[in-house]
């Protein structure tokens, strides 16, 4: 019995450093075309909006997919479903990367995010399968270490490639991700869930719902949200009344696993202000070239990677809880500082950008080991694609939000008295409203988990 936990331990620790290497990549190419996009435009004569749509595109599958391949679990083993996402991953990067038409350059973003966003849904069912509750926070701060590395590193190898050679070489760095495929075949088990037959009209809905309201948040339309909010609205009766439903409804029933995703969906998203705001912030105000602006976000994104493993020991050691409460700390003193200095020196960016980065990773770690602690071992591989899509829609319309703020120009509110430069009021007011809602959101959920955390402090 010693052996066969020592053999699944090792399997465990094997396969979290697979995940973080294919992490890297995964971030990394969701990431680095946001830096060669006046590149593209300016060789397919396109519009800024129209280019766009290869960050938007890929956004939308890639929501999609998360929990589509959680859902799949039930069917397929890990290992054969990882192994298609990853082939077809290598495939969109092959069609990216030989595009002689823009088209086919979306074609190959649409691909690539079909496979890779098996990637997140099961950096998610990993940790749950392969460690025990006792363990699993430590599991899941190692993952965090992956998507802290990607972020750090895409923008900079973006603004090298895109200024040494050609915006098409990122697609090869995407193929890089076929190196870990034997080994995830030999160290992954066959383990499935039980075959049911499949809802692929409750799929499509789903799909057709997060889909459209994406679209609609990007675009501002308010036919689309119209149009999401009815298809939504089939969905759930899909699911309802259908016998074998895509999402069975019951999970949603579990009311710590639905509030658990309404406060990951509002933390994330405010997280996520962070590395959306930042870079914007400095292009505009400081004028730092896209390398420069990738040098000043490096230290935060390197601290995460080296503290990430530390936050899910506190998670194991301490609870959920104050790991919970430490990060909103970070977040607030990340906003209020950001807040102070905008226009100022980079140098002073980069510092206090540390606080927020490290805050965010500590966040989603807490988040995602809460969420997981909520669900049976049936709905574990739909329960976290959807954690996994929760989060995704929640960077996607905290940018849709703040895009919009940020678009209005520069304001005359001046809530900051330290900044001086109006150029940076709109920056300073946003970084320093939003540590408010985080004291709200943590409030909710000290009164929904609170009590839970300390019994699975002392249960420990």
């Amino acid at each position: 019995m010693q052996t066969n936990h020592n053999v699944q331990k090792n399997k465990g620790e094997l396969l979290l450093g697979l995940l973080v290497f294919t992490l890297i990549i995964s971030v990394m190419n969701a990431t680095m075309f946001n830096i060669v996009l006046p590149n593209i435009s300016k060789q397919f004569q396109i519009s800024s909006s129209q280019a766009s749509w290869i960050i938007t595109g890929y956004m939308i599958v890639y929501a999609i997919g998360s929990v589509t391949y959680g859902k799949l679990t039930d069917r397929y083993s890990l290992k054969n479903l990882l192994t298609f996402g990853l082939l077809l991953f290598a495939f969109g990067s092959v069609i990216g990367l030989v595009a002689s038409e823009y088209w086919m350059v979306i074609v190959g973003r649409i691909v690539q995010a079909a496979g890779a966003s098996v990637i997140p849904a099961i950096s998610m069912i990993v940790p749950v399968r392969y460690f025990t509750s006792e363990r699993r926070g430590r599991a899941l701060g190692t993952v965090a270490i992956g998507f802290s590395l990607g972020l750090a590193i895409g923008p900079i190898i973006a603004g090298v490639v895109s200024s040494t050679w050609n915006w098409r070489v990122l697609f090869v760095i995407s193929l890089l991700s076929l190196l870990t495929l034997p080994m995830y075949r030999k160290y992954l088990d066959d383990e499935k869930g039980v075959t049911r037959k499949m809802d692929y009209i409750g799929g499509v809905l789903l799909a057709g719902t997060v889909a459209i309201l994406l679209l609609a948040l990007t675009s501002g339309s308010v036919w689309l949200a119209l149009g999401g909010t009815l298809t939504f609205i089939f969905f759930v009766l899909r699911i309802r009344y259908t016998p074998n439903p895509f999402i069975n409804p019951t999970i949603f029933r579990n009311k710590p696993f639905s509030f658990g995703l309404i406060i990951t969906f509002v933390m994330i998203g405010i997280g996520f202000a962070f590395p959306f705001i930042t870079p914007q912030l400095l292009s505009s105000v400081n004028h730092l070239s896209p390398v420069f602006i990738g040098i000043v976000m490096l230290p935060s994104s390197l601290m995460a990677a080296l503290w990430g493993r530390r936050g899910g020991k506190l998670a194991d050691e301490k609870g959920d809880r104050f790991l919970v409460f430490t990060a909103a700390a970070l977040l607030i003193i990340g906003f209020i500082s950001l807040s102070s200095v905008v226009g100022m020196s980079p140098v002073f960016i980069a510092i206090f950008l540390i606080f927020g980065i490290l805050g965010q990773s500590f966040m989603q770690i807490a988040l995602s080991n809460t969420v997981s602690r909520t669900l049976s071992k049936e709905n574990i591989g739909v329960g976290m694609g959807l954690f996994s899509m929760v989060t995704f829609i929640a960077t996607a319309t905290s940018t849709a939000i703040i895009g919009k703020i940020l678009d209005l120009g520069t304001s005359t509110i001046h809530l900051n008295p330290i900044p001086q430069n109006s150029a940076t009021f709109v920056y300073s007011n946003i970084f320093l409203i939003l540590p408010i809602l985080i004291v709200v959101v943590a409030a909710l959920y000290y009164a929904q988990f609170g009590r839970t955390g300390k019994m699975a402090k002392d249960e420990r």
